[in-house]
């Protein structure tokens, strides 16, 4: 993956709002005629093999220089590819999957893979967009299906897109499909990469360590309850990573600097 200009690298809020939350969607990264092209070839596609390997399209959605951007804002100019999935739910089909989330084992500290997914058309909430759990990226000691009996969690959200959205998802995340109660087949392409280089400043840092940042990296997830604070805590450590700063100290009360680390 070549580099791409600064202008198309993510900013600093929108990096600490990623280290905060875990996901970041955005909108509007994909040419309307590209994404109608993608969807009448994603309904004709019946494989066998790999979408992602078999269509020119898709590879051309994820060329573009806005995707790069912010693809090597999180994971840098040369990720490597894991895996990839097209993901279809069928028309009024009224079951839901279990939380999960796709980490199963991983010993890294704060590196992270990316699971990128792409929706080539519109996806209302009716239609079952992928359901999500914001910051539960920072509880990541999870194996699979081990969060499956959680259900209808204070703050989670369904990713409601508009075609030529993709949702950028740390590895970790807790998600789910959802019922798809329309007469439509839903789709979305899901892209994992993993990390070429290591995961610092790699994003547009100026400002890094402003005031917009700080507001950011001082929100609080209410579902965490009492340990709301250990999650600003670790998304304020987690965002130091990212930055490439250890010096930087958005932890609450100043934590980090008041125990010298």
């Amino acid at each position: 993956m070549s580099k791409v200009e600064n202008h198309h690298l993510l900013s600093a809020v929108q990096m600490a709002q990623f280290a905060v939350n875990g996901f970041l969607q955005l909108e509007n990264l994909v040419p309307q005629e590209l994404n109608e092209a993608v969807h009448a070839e994603q309904q004709a596609w019946k494989g066998p093999g790999s979408y992602w390997s078999q269509s020119k399209l898709i590879k051309d959605v994820f060329e573009l220089p806005q995707v790069k951007g912010v693809l090597q804002s999180l994971v840098g100019a040369a990720p490597v590819y894991d895996h990839s999935a097209l993901h279809i739910v069928s028309p009024q089909h009224h079951h839901a999957q279990n939380y999960h989330a796709d980490s199963v084992i991983d010993t890294r500290p704060f590196a992270f893979d990316i699971q990128a997914f792409y929706f080539s058309h519109d996806t209302p909430e009716i239609m079952g967009p992928t359901l999500i759990l914001p910051g539960s990226h920072l509880h990541n000691k999870v194996n699979t299906g081990s969060i499956s009996h959680y259900k209808n969690i204070l703050g989670q959200r369904k990713l409601v897109s508009k075609a030529g959205t993709i949702g950028f998802l740390h590895h970790a995340i807790w998600h789910c499909a959802q019922p798809n109660y329309t007469d439509e087949a839903r789709y979305v392409f899901k892209l994992r990469l993993r990390p070429g280089q290591e995961q610092r400043s790699l994003f547009n840092i100026a400002d890094y360590n402003g005031p917009e940042v700080a507001q950011v990296l001082n929100n609080y997830h209410d579902w965490a309850g009492n340990d709301a604070r250990l999650n600003q805590v670790a998304a304020a450590k987690f965002y130091r990573y990212l930055c490439g700063d250890d010096r930087v100290d958005f932890s609450f009360e100043g934590i980090f600097t008041r125990m010298g680390i």
